[in-house]
């Protein structure tokens, strides 16, 4: 018999519970009782879900995220919050989100913990913190409160945490300090967690490893030996997790570690399973993770019991099966989509479904196919309609890309001879100011879109309300005395659903929303079929914004390797097949905004590193047609016209020559929580276009002062040439609330304007 588990559960709840619930708390709308409640609840409710599986995970649900949970029970917290009154989530929100000033329990603000992306995926976590004087001190509450909810439930558990190799390579050291060094120090916080965990009489415990799908050298492979060395002897059964990718040549070293069981994702890494075969011990359980748990499509059941059922056969009760990783990152119920496009969603599994899927996988396996054959039929009919479907095939699209020549993606001139060009037409200042696209999207710009969206607000209506908000965007960015405005994005919900909802290939949920960060939650399109625009997206809101003002308007668009890589993608065809079409369909839109005199175009590409496969031996080819995207995309245009792009939260230094190939004539990243770390790249590649590093955190509540700005923008110019670097937030402002972003604009132009007397002088 095969048993059936689950490596982990959306944890925002099918209606956004956890972030309404979340944004109640931190506006003091709200008790800390009252969102310690919520949590029980949908923990309660995510078990049930789950029910028929042989077990289900606990810890997988946290506040903010798993990897801060991990910090949290590890008691690796950093100096700034130790010794701060209140809750301990009080501590965990200071890491995660900041704590501006006054703090009611702190006389200076607390700087948010450094946030980056969890592997190659949309989700994010905050970055671990260590130093050489480390200590990690167990608090292992949490899960024992949560298994203790599940034991009252009857849930058959099985903990879930971030194991020991996996936790240090995700850290960052603060002091330089080896973070191997620290290892031995953590494994006996470790052993403690395993023992608790036994004393609450757990079996298994899933230890999740997926750094094991990346390259390693020798001292992080030792490191695993080390680790798992050290912890066999514990009273509880690991089972070891991998995934979002191959073990390749890691496959020998995860088979032979002294755990229980091996978890790979048999999406991403089917390769792995015939050698794994040949090289797992004869006790030991192999979980396939044959449910695809990042995107949305149906499984091919059928295919899948052909690969898998001789498989059963010779591993008996040592199979288990699941899907590839955590269902985090898809979204909860299709049964509640009642608004999608029929024919597409006969196609689709969210997590709920992709558990029913597993279901019938285990009862085919153990049973016998007959005893699901109905499921098995109605299966196949969906799959089959979807491969067939004449919607998904555009004979002209197809056409359009085979016309692709290298010509599309080359710009008139070097940017040596077009900036100039530029900066006669644009006549902006040394430093110059401006923001990244998007302004707060208040409440009242929410319930104009939703009216307009249920049509209980005409179109004429909706427009002349987001023209006003388009008018005080641009009316206070003014008086700021902002160089380079924005229109503000009122008429956008999301920088990718916007453009989907615009373009041919693409269809939308209603309530299929994924966990980005905390609170932040995003409802990715669906790309189920070939890609074009029928008209242009954005052109009239830019045209109208740009006769407000004289200054410069920047056109805002999302590029095609984010639109791509921020959406459920088609499975039946290569990703860059669908991104070439995206960066046709985008460059479209870009000429059409210079033909409407627009001078300055930004084209996001805040997803380009997410995409990375997880080695870089396979870095080549995805850089080489995400690079290539972006320039169809964006080189269409004259030499005057000024190209920007943007990228935030990633680490950028291992890929800053592919970035400077892109070749945009003004590049906005992400620097602020990393303090201008991430500008150690320019010590190295001397990038030759402007940049403009952001020096504004706008996922923190936290106001920067004039003096930090100064000193960060400081910073930069020591690795950029001073009449090189603009000024501006490190990402959209769309999430902050207008009684923060007035006051650190402010500062921030006012920190432009120091740095200019400065550089007179």
């Amino acid at each position: 018999m095969v048993t059936t588990h689950n490596l982990g559960f959306p944890r925002i709840g099918a209606q956004r519970e956890l972030k309404f619930g979340l944004e109640s708390y931190w506006k003091r709308q709200s008790s800390l009782d009252a969102l310690k409640t919520l949590g029980a609840a949908l923990r309660k409710t995510h078990w049930k879900q789950q029910a028929s599986l042989g077990y289900a995970p606990v810890g997988d649900f946290a506040f903010y995220d798993q990897v801060l949970d991990m910090s949290f029970t590890l008691g690796n917290l950093p100096e700034r919050v130790r010794g701060l009154g209140g809750d301990a989530l009080d501590n965990y929100f200071r890491v995660a989100r900041g704590r501006s000033a006054p703090d009611a329990d702190s006389s200076a603000g607390v700087p948010a913990g450094e946030m980056t992306k969890w592997f190659d995926t949309n989700y994010h976590y905050i970055v671990p913190e260590f130093n050489a004087a480390t200590e990690f001190r167990l608090d292992a509450s949490r899960l024992v409160e949560q298994l203790a909810e599940a034991r009252v439930q009857g849930v058959k558990t099985k903990p879930v945490i971030i194991g020991p190799v996996t936790y240090l390579a995700l850290g960052k050291a603060k002091d330089g300090v080896d973070k191997l060094a620290l290892l031995p120090r953590l494994l006996l916080a470790y052993a403690q967690l395993l023992e608790a965990l036994a004393e609450q009489g757990v079996t298994w415990v899933q230890i999740d490893e997926p750094i094991l799908v990346t390259e390693l050298d020798a001292d992080w492979k030792h490191a695993f030996n080390v680790a798992y060395h050290d912890l066999k002897g514990c009273r509880v059964k690991l089972l070891l997790a991998t995934y979002f990718g191959q073990l390749q040549e890691n496959g020998y070293l995860a088979a032979n570690l002294p755990v229980a069981g091996l978890h790979i994702d048999a999406i991403s890494g089917r390769d792995d399973v015939t050698p794994l075969l040949n090289l797992l011990p004869s006790n030991k359980v192999l979980s396939l993770g044959l449910i695809n748990g990042r995107n949305i499509w149906k499984t091919d059941l059928n295919a899948v019991l052909d690969w898998v059922e001789p498989l059963a056969q010779s591993l008996g009760e040592r199979l288990w099966i699941a899907p590839s990783c955590s269902l985090l990152h898809v979204p909860v119920d299709l049964g509640r989509e009642h608004g999608l496009d029929s024919e597409v969603k006969s196609w689709l599994a969210f997590a709920v479904q992709k558990l029913e899927e597993l279901k019938i996988l285990a009862a085919a396996l153990n049973n016998g196919r007959d005893s699901v054959k109905e499921a098995l039929a109605a299966n196949k009919v969906a799959i089959d309609a979807r491969r067939n479907s004449p919607r998904v095939n555009n004979p002209a699209v197809k056409s359009a890309l085979a016309d692709l020549n290298a010509a599309l993606g080359q710009r008139k001139s070097a940017y040596p001879q077009r900036a100039p060009q530029q900066a006669a037409r644009l006549n902006l200042p040394a430093f110059p100011t401006t923001t990244i696209g998007s302004f707060p999207q208040t409440k009242e710009i929410r319930k104009v879109r939703s009216q307009f969206r249920s049509g209980t607000l005409d179109e004429a209506a909706y427009r002349k309300a987001m023209y006003a908000e388009i008018e005080h965007s641009v009316r206070e960015q003014e008086v700021l005395g902002l160089d380079v405005l924005v229109h503000g994005e009122a008429e956008r919900n999301d920088m990718v659903e916007y453009f989907g909802e615009q373009l041919n290939g693409y269809t939308f949920s209603q309530f299929g929303w994924v966990q980005s960060y905390g609170s932040r939650c995003v409802k990715p399109p669906i790309l189920f079929g070939d890609i074009s625009r029928p008209k242009a997206m954005t052109v009239d809101w830019i045209k109208y914004a740009q006769s407000l003002t004289k200054k410069p308007m920047k056109g805002m668009l999302t590029g095609p390797v984010t639109i791509l890589n921020w959406s459920f993608v088609r499975d039946d065809q290569l990703r860059s097949v669908s991104c070439r079409q995206l960066a046709l369909a985008m460059r479209e839109e870009v000429l059409d905004l210079e033909r409407s005199g627009v001078r300055v175009i930004q084209i996001d590409e805040a997803a380009l590193r997410e995409g990375l496969p997880l080695r870089k031996s396979q870095w080549r080819d995805y850089l080489g047609w995400a690079v290539e995207c972006f320039r169809i995309t964006a080189n269409g245009v004259g030499d005057e016209t000024q190209i920007h792009t943007h990228m935030c939260y990633s680490e950028f230094n291992d890929i800053i020559a592919s970035i400077a190939e892109m070749d945009a004539d003004v590049i906005t990243i992400e620097t602020s929580r990393s303090n201008m770390e991430l500008l150690d790249a320019f010590d190295l590649f001397k990038y030759p276009n402007e940049i403009g590093p952001g020096v504004y955190d706008i996922h923190s509540p936290n106001i920067p002062t004039q003096d930090h700005i100064v000193a960060l923008m400081r910073k930069a110019a020591e690795r950029i040439p001073a009449e090189r670097l603009w000024v501006n937030p490190d990402c959209g402002l769309k999430t902050r609330a207008w009684t923060e972003v007035i006051p650190a604009l402010k500062n921030m132009v006012a920190a432009a304007k120091t740095l200019r007397e400065s550089a007179q002088k």
